[in-house]
């Protein structure tokens, strides 16, 4: 289940395809997947899950976070396979990353850890930096108030000061958020992932470069849209070892007794475009720390 579309290739989709490949298994001979895509149209996934759940599927897989709460909801008996961002023990999936207890198991993206993580490499590029403005979901993305809140604490230990900008899938004032955070005299943002920031990332990025603003995000395509940094595990290889959660059900393990696993490879990405439009120079020490850098 994707929050994407089916006519726009997701790299975390094939790289799900290609670790069943590794394990041997082919498409339309020995497994048969069922693809559901919601098209970032958040009153379509219900209806999506249930229909996997009344073809009685296997398993079922997702990262997509409304599609991990709809299912949750749906069903207590098929074993999910989730990849989230989100912490899985506080929005209640599991019981304990070591003992799930239920029918959902699979990765967590340690947002607790990299919230931190993303604020010192924001205050290593801006030296300076007194206000960061967080661009999250608000109510309409749960699991985005989880990570906001997960920055609170980290920037609560730095001493260094948030303005929280909501912005909502009802009404997504992009424009009007910017105008918040410049009266609010932030110098930085950042942008936690959730379905609204997923569908306007090139609107979001292009409002940062005409306002200034060093921007951090959490997944590596929104520095392909025109962020200017991201830290974050690899999407697309944390949903090819999704793949061997399944081959393991499939084989007659139990989600309950599979143990959540946090990722094994960060990728720091610096866009140097981005930079260059809003007049930042990036420490040279800093740009040593990149995995990728576009220029």
């Amino acid at each position: 289940m994707s929050g994407g579309d089916s006519n726009t290739p997701d790299p975390r989709v094939e790289a799900f395809r290609q670790g069943l490949r590794d394990l041997g298994y082919i498409e339309g001979k020995n497994i048969f997947v069922e693809y559901r895509y919601a098209g970032e149209k958040l009153d379509r996934v219900p209806n999506l899950v249930a229909e996997l759940v009344q073809l009685k599927v296997d398993v079922l897989v997702s990262g997509y976070f409304p599609a991990i709460r709809a299912a949750k909801q749906a069903t207590t008996t098929i074993p999910f396979v989730v990849v989230t961002a989100q912490d899985p023990v506080a929005t209640g999936l599991v019981d304990s990353l070591a003992r799930p207890g239920g029918n959902i198991t699979g990765l967590t993206l340690l947002t607790r850890e990299l919230s931190g993580k993303r604020l010192e490499l924001l205050k290593e590029v801006v030296p300076k930096i007194s206000r960061v403005a967080v661009f999250w979901g608000g109510t309409d993305a749960p699991g985005s108030a989880i990570g906001f809140k997960e920055y609170e604490a980290a920037a609560r230990a730095m001493k260094l000061p948030l303005q929280s900008l909501e912005v909502r899938r009802s009404n997504p004032d992009f424009e009007g958020a910017f105008r918040a955070a410049a009266k609010g005299r932030a110098n930085a943002l950042i942008m936690i992932r959730n379905p609204v920031l997923n569908r306007y990332t090139k609107r979001i990025a292009d409002l940062a470069i005409r306002h200034r603003l060093p921007s951090m995000c959490e997944r590596s395509d929104y520095v392909d849209a025109g962020c200017l940094m991201s830290y974050s595990s690899n999407d697309p290889e944390n949903y090819r070892r999704a793949a061997t959660y399944v081959d393991k059900i499939l084989k007659g393990a139990k989600p309950a007794e599979l143990p959540v696993e946090q990722p094994t490879k960060f990728e720091f990405i610096i866009n140097l475009k981005a930079a260059k439009q809003i007049g930042l120079t990036i420490p040279p020490n800093v740009l040593a720390l990149a995995d990728k850098v576009i220029r």
